[in-house]
């Protein structure tokens, strides 16, 4: 996938987070469930790691934990399970490694590899979580729409380099006040932030797959695309935390 190719993807997927909310909160967590299939099943390939089989299903079953935790908790603190999940993902990846025959090699490489893959796809979490908090869908919304505009944005020909980020970076804050003053329960203000989160997140993630050579594989191009949606999940809740 080309740098524009998985810019419109992520669009796309952040708008199919955004259809969700309105749908629902069901909706949202099958959305969120849908994210964390799209970074597992690419994500050995994206970063090159030894032992793929193994590292899709430990990235997968992390992130589906969290996301089913995340929906199944009650009440305050929706997330409060999410480390628990988080540990016995860890414990699970050194499993796989001791299961691993032929002498295990790059086994550093591998470890902080599925580390850091069970991370990110927890973070996905963070969409069920916004979508249960007090301003809810409207939340989820906001940040979605903004992620989406600011991936189209930098999708765009005259996007490249610096420029492209900090166009990105406005139009997410941009995009994410507009749909603060139009949703309910969010302030412009609220969605500004969101939006300048959201588009932080495209532009840092850009610049870090832009050069990845592992990309031109069909299944790591999917698993970098849905990566900004995913992690914007977490920092949205957080926003949501600390302003609303």
């Amino acid at each position: 996938m080309t740098v524009t190719t998985r810019a419109v993807t992520t669009a796309a997927l952040a708008a199919f987070v955004a259809a969700a909310a309105y749908l629902g909160p069901l909706w949202t967590t099958a959305a969120a469930a849908v994210l964390v299939v799209l970074v597992s099943v690419g994500w050995a390939a994206l970063l090159r790691l030894p032992a793929d089989g193994a590292t899709v299903l430990v990235v997968l079953i992390a992130g589906l934990g969290g996301v089913a935790v995340a929906w199944a908790t009650p009440d305050e603190p929706v997330l409060r399970h999410v480390p628990v999940v988080i540990a016995m993902a860890l414990v699970l990846a050194f499993v796989a490694q001791m299961l691993r025959r032929g002498g295990r090699p790059r086994l550093v490489e591998s470890v902080s590899g599925m580390t850091a893959g069970i991370v990110v796809a927890v973070s996905a979490s963070g969409w069920v979580a916004t979508g249960r908090s007090d301003a809810g869908a409207a939340l989820v919304l906001t940040g979605a729409v903004a992620l989406a505009v600011a991936s189209a944005v930098s999708a765009l020909p005259l996007a490249g380099g610096w420029t492209g980020s900090l166009l990105s970076v406005a139009f997410g804050a941009a995009a994410g006040a507009a749909a603060g003053a139009v949703v309910p329960d969010v302030e412009p203000s609220t969605g500004a932030l969101a939006g300048l989160v959201a588009g932080l997140v495209s532009a840092a993630l850009r610049f870090l797959f832009e050069r990845q050579p592992a990309l031109s594989r069909r299944r790591a191009g999917l698993s970098a695309s849905a990566v900004p949606v995913v992690v914007t999940g977490i920092l949205v809740f957080v926003v949501g935390r600390v302003v609303i």
